[in-house]
C-alpha cells in the first residue's frame, strides 16, 4: 500500500511538474511576441532596397514555425502526442525555465541593437548599416542563438520526446538553411567591413561556433 502511494504521489508531482513546465512555455511564446511585435511594426516603415528571399529560405522559416510554435502549441493544448510522454523533473523545469530567460534576454538586446535594420526575412533596408554592438560584438547571428536557447529550452520544458525534437530540428533547419545566404548577402554589401567582422566573431556561440 506505501509503495502505491508512493508511486501515486510521484505521478501527482510528475504530473504538476509537467504543467508547470508548459506555463513557463507559454509565457516565453508570449514574451517573444511582445518584444518582436513594437519592432516588426517599426521596420515596415523602411524601404527594402534588396530582397534575397528564397524558398529554402522559406522552408527554413516554416520547420522552425512549425517545431517551435505549432507542434508545442498543440501539445501544451491538447496533449499530443501522449504516447511520447516521459515524467517531467524539476530540475529539467528549472534549466528550460533559465534557457528561455537568456534567450528572451538576447533576443530583445538583439531588436535594439538592430532597430530599423531588423526584418524576418533576408532583405536589406535603406541606410542598412553594419551593426557590431551589444550581442553582435560576440556573434555575428545573435537572432539565431536566442533560437537556439529557445529550442533547447523547449526540450527542457516540454517533457514530451517529439515536441522536444521538433524544436531543436525546427532551429536547426532553418539555421543551415539560412545562414549561409545571409552571411553572402551581407559580403555583397558590405565587403570587407564584413569579412573583418567575421574574423574577429564567431556565428552563433560565443568563442567557439
Amino acid at each position: 500500500m506505501r509503495i502505491a502511494k508512493r508511486k501515486a504521489l510521484v505521478t501527482q508531482l510528475s504530473a504538476s511538474v509537467a504543467v508547470v513546465g508548459k506555463i513557463i512555455w507559454v509565457l516565453g511564446v508570449v514574451a517573444w511576441y511582445v518584444i518582436r511585435y513594437p519592432h516588426a511594426r517599426r521596420a515596415k516603415r523602411v524601404r527594402v532596397v534588396s530582397d534575397r528571399r528564397s524558398l529554402p529560405e522559406a522552408i527554413g522559416l516554416g520547420a522552425a514555425l512549425l517545431g517551435m510554435s505549432v507542434i508545442p502549441a498543440i501539445y501544451v493544448a491538447t496533449g499530443i502526442p501522449e504516447s511520447a510522454d516521459y515524467p517531467a523533473r524539476a530540475w529539467a523545469v528549472a534549466i528550460g525555465a533559465i534557457l528561455y530567460i537568456a534567450a528572451m534576454w538576447v533576443f530583445r538586446r538583439t531588436h535594439k541593437e538592430l532597430g530599423k535594420n531588423w526584418s524576418i526575412t533576408l532583405e536589406i533596408r535603406d541606410n542598412h548599416k553594419l551593426i557590431c554592438n551589444g550581442p553582435y560584438a560576440h556573434v555575428r547571428h545573435p537572432m539565431y542563438t536566442s533560437f537556439m536557447l529557445m529550442a533547447l529550452g523547449q526540450a527542457f520544458l516540454l517533457s514530451n520526446w517529439v515536441v522536444g525534437l521538433a524544436g531543436l530540428i525546427g532551429f536547426a533547419v532553418l539555421f543551415f538553411l539560412r545562414v549561409d545566404k545571409e552571411e553572402r548577402m551581407m559580403l555583397d554589401v558590405f565587403g570587407q567591413e564584413y569579412r573583418a567582422y567575421m574574423d574577429r566573431t564567431k556565428r552563433i556561440i560565443p568563442y567557439i561556433y
